[in-house]
């Protein structure tokens, strides 16, 4: 699958639904006479390397001709200032109520139009790894941001001569034209003082603007091929997969969560090499409807450097740093100080050597989804054995407070904290993605399972119990039984972390997390006049778990 760019004279017309006032203003900045082209990795590296604030470190890219860069290329970092992260708060969707799209509509006019005089850089690239899903995306960004189109480019797969001989291949995608991404991060404007993501999900283009931060580009680019994906048959996926190679057969684990649940980990993990195990991402994957195969969307990995000293082996991988602090080794060398010590959420773009069992596409289907969730009234393991259920759990994903939060007076610290399918990056109505969850649960049999990544009550769940969990079920060896009263759900039961149901105390937590689940669902009903509301039927699986208890 391709979007579409190059139209016949006659398809130009307010007929043809790629075109809408928004994607009309966005598609159209890319074609003035200030813009410049920005073929390669190569350019873009040595944009970036003369760039005001940019530091060349001393760290080598590790085999940068496979990457498409020059012999001898460095580690770029850049800082950003007091923001060092997403600002969800700033995002406008297009077809969520309450919108003035008129507003909006020349606010971008007047976004576009104030950057006449400044020099832009139009880069392109492929999101989605294989001819079964391949769009091509745009951005359009000022000179002086030169290492956020590095790092674009790094992020997403350029269009060299053996990836356009893919997208070339593919098949054309009915009514998706290119992803256009407009940004400008030195715009400002009174009524958006934290800046503006705006979106327009079904016409594939977006404006990013008075942002900085890296992030807000890559998962801005994202947000649009999701977007895509669920309009033709994909399940969009914020979460890592990978390929358990076990002789004459396989098995497919996806695993999704929130910052800190153990995602990425779960991911990369090698147990002790006991497994032939192929990655596919850590971050952004999409699952086929029609056949359950699985592809990657990006080539490369942004990950946090909090858990990575100057010395970690992890470090060979890295292709550009940002947020992260600088000093002189004993040689009079440039490395990174990183372990967050500059700020919270120091990030790295790692090149995709890092996993040398890395594909792209999974052709084998989907066998299990795992939820992986932060709450203290839920074991280390349960198998959910209801597809509506399932994915109700799944859109109620849940986390707990950290003790680093200061709260208000009378908040309850142990209330959960939701983020459907871990992925905040939605542009579409919630149903969709619980639809195609339950679907790939209910049609394709892929089996669900919640892992508990945080505490049981008061005991830690430690990242060997997890790994231990995990394997068990890859290797068919975990022993499930029904759990308590539960007609849906069963247990692996471990020593230490079994549930007392003669516990009044454990009973009344149970309860309450149940219960906190359902208002969540409720209270989509009335936030955005309902634009995420979910099928009654998914309020009745948990009311029914709830009802289960007192029976």
């Amino acid at each position: 699958m391709a979007t579409t760019l190059l139209l016949n004279r006659n398809e130009v017309s307010k007929e043809n639904p790629i075109f809408s006032q928004f994607r009309t203003i966005i598609e159209t900045a890319f074609y003035r006479n200030n813009v410049v082209g920005v073929n390669s990795r190569r350019e873009a590296y040595k944009l970036a390397t003369v760039s005001p604030g940019t530091i060349v470190t001393d760290l080598d890219v590790f085999q940068p001709e496979k990457l498409g860069l020059e012999p001898g290329s460095k580690v770029l970092l850049f800082n950003d200032g007091a923001v060092v992260g997403r600002y969800a708060p700033a995002r406008r969707i297009v077809g969520e109520p309450g919108l003035d799209l008129k507003d909006y509509a020349a606010k971008l006019r007047e976004a576009v139009y104030n950057t006449r005089y400044k020099k832009m850089y139009h880069a392109q690239a492929i999101i989605g790894l294989d001819t079964d899903f391949s769009v091509k995306a745009h951005l359009l960004i000022p000179e002086g941001y030169e290492n956020t189109l590095y790092n674009w480019l790094l992020n997403f797969q350029p269009l060299t001569d053996s990836w356009s001989e893919l997208y070339n291949s593919s098949k054309p995608l009915k009514n998706e034209g290119d992803i256009f991404v407009f940004a400008d991060p030195d715009w400002s404007h009174p009524d958006h003082p934290f800046g503006l993501t705006f979106f327009d999900p079904e016409h594939n283009v977006a404006a990013i603007l008075g942002m900085r931060y890296f992030g807000e580009f890559k998962k801005g680019t994202l947000t649009l091929a999701w977007s895509c994906a669920s309009r033709n048959g994909y399940v969009s996926c914020h979460g890592g997969q990978k390929r358990y190679n076990l002789g004459d057969k396989s098995f497919v684990v996806g695993v999704f969560g929130l910052s800190g649940s153990g995602k990425s980990t779960l991911t990369h993990a090698k147990h002790g090499s006991k497994y032939d195990v192929t990655i596919l991402h850590d971050d952004a994957f999409i699952i086929s409807l029609t056949n359950g195969s699985s592809i990657a969307l990006e080539p490369s990995y942004f990950d946090k450097m909090a858990d990575y000293p100057l010395n970690s082996p992890d470090n060979k991988y890295l292709l550009s740093v940002q947020n992260v602090g600088a000093t002189l080794d004993s040689e009079g060398k440039v490395v990174i100080v990183t372990e967050d010590i500059r700020n919270g959420n120091g990030r790295a773009i790692k090149s995709s050597l890092w996993s040398p069992n890395r594909v792209n596409k999974f052709s084998e289907p989907v066998n299990a989804i795992i939820w992986l969730m932060k709450d203290p009234s839920i074991p280390p393991v349960l198998k959910i054995n209801d597809s509506a259920l399932a994915s109700a759990l799944g859109a109620t994903l849940a986390t707990k407070r950290t003790s680093a939060e200061r709260l208000a007076p009378g908040a309850d610290p142990n209330a959960l904290v939701f983020e459907p399918y871990a992925n905040p990056f939605r542009t579409y109505p919630l149903s969709i993605d619980y639809q195609g969850f339950k679907d790939l649960f209910d049609k394709r049999n892929v089996d669900c399972y919640i892992f508990n990544t945080g505490h049981f009550l008061n005991k830690k769940v430690t990242k060997n119990v997890t790994l231990s969990i995990l394997e068990s079920i890859v290797t068919k060896t975990a022993k499930f039984k029904k759990w308590g009263d539960f007609e849906e759900i069963e247990i692996m039961e471990i020593e230490g972390f079994v549930p007392d149901f003669n516990d009044a105390n454990y009973i009344e937590l149970l309860k309450s997390q149940l219960h906190s689940r359902l208002d969540y669902i409720r209270s989509l009903e009335k936030e955005k006049d309902g634009y995420n509301k979910l099928p009654q039927e998914a309020y009745d699986s948990i009311q029914h778990l709830y009802a289960e208890i007192d029976r």
